[in-house]
């Protein structure tokens, strides 16, 4: 498939767009209006952009059925201040809530059952059982477009952090378990950031990696390793020696040589079967001295 924007509805493009970029965080905005009333609403246009200065962007975009503007958007550039508020799988139906379009002045976080917090430097309240609250003044608006479906980009300078301490670790981090964030897919769908969706993968601007094309031939065009394996295996600085293989060898998988002694092929296919769990186990040393017994 080729799509052009601009040849499909807008809707339907937007929906190609929320499967493709996803799963996208989601900053639940408090703002006031001018007369101090409330408006809380969550928008999944929105990251992080830098830490110093401390920058969060988001996007109330125009609606793409009739080209109206967002409360959020309207208070914002009224009083250039805002609290985003961050999603967690405790108060995500409430969230969903919270984004019914209701009609002007109303107080959502009442709606949605959620409790007002007064902030410390800004006007807008605070979501009291959110995990993380950052109080923010609103540096920059950047409007992207004039019809429906335009971003209206915020651009926010963080002021203050809050964080619920139930959420730490011993070191005092934040742990991806108890946060337990969710973010936005396409349509309906979620996707909770905690439990078994949470997996490892080893930065590789610590060291020096040697990179897929410096692997064996016979060990990168494996039928039984994955794009993935390769990656991790192209992601260490160097490879056993000769003589850590040899010993691995004649002790860890001596046997599976009685075993395949008449099918060289099959004792390369189970051993890179063997060492792909071990990838999965993020053992890539041991997988590495394996794979290097097949060759």
């Amino acid at each position: 498939m080729k799509i052009l924007p601009g040849q499909l509805p807008t809707a339907q493009f937007h929906s190609y767009l929320l499967g493709a970029v996803s799963p996208r965080p989601i900053a639940f905005a408090s703002t006031v209006d001018e007369n101090g009333t409330p408006n809380l609403s969550p928008f999944s246009f929105f990251n992080c952009f830098g830490s110093n200065p401390a920058v969060l962007v988001f996007s109330p975009a125009r609606r793409g059925r009739d080209n109206t503007t967002k409360h959020t958007f309207e208070n914002i550039k009224k009083t250039r201040e805002v609290v985003i508020n961050v999603v967690n799988y405790s108060i995500v139906q409430q969230a969903s809530l919270a984004s019914v379009e209701y009609p002007e002045g109303t107080n959502e976080f009442i709606k949605a059952g959620l409790t007002m917090q007064a902030s410390e430097l800004v006007k807008p309240f605070r979501v009291k059982e959110s995990p993380v609250q950052f109080e923010c003044k609103v540096v920059d608006i950047i409007e992207t477009g004039t019809e429906g479906g335009a971003g209206n980009l915020i651009i926010c300078h963080v002021v203050m952090m809050h964080i619920n301490d139930d959420v730490l670790d011993n070191e005092g981090r934040i742990d991806a378990n108890k946060i337990d964030l969710v973010a936005r897919m396409g349509g309906n769908l979620y996707c909770r950031a905690s439990g078994n969706a949470l997996f490892e993968v080893e930065k590789p601007n610590t060291k020096l990696g040697i990179g897929v094309d410096q692997i064996p031939e016979p060990i990168r065009l494996s039928t039984v390793l994955t794009g993935n394996n390769l990656g991790q295996l192209g992601n260490v600085e160097q490879l056993p020696s000769a003589t850590e293989v040899e010993h691995y060898k004649q002790g860890a998988i001596l046997d599976l040589y009685e075993d395949y002694k008449d099918s060289k092929e099959g004792l390369a296919i189970h051993l890179h079967t063997v060492a792909k769990h071990l990838l999965d186990e993020n053992k890539v040393e041991e997988a590495w001295k394996v794979l290097l017994c097949s060759l």
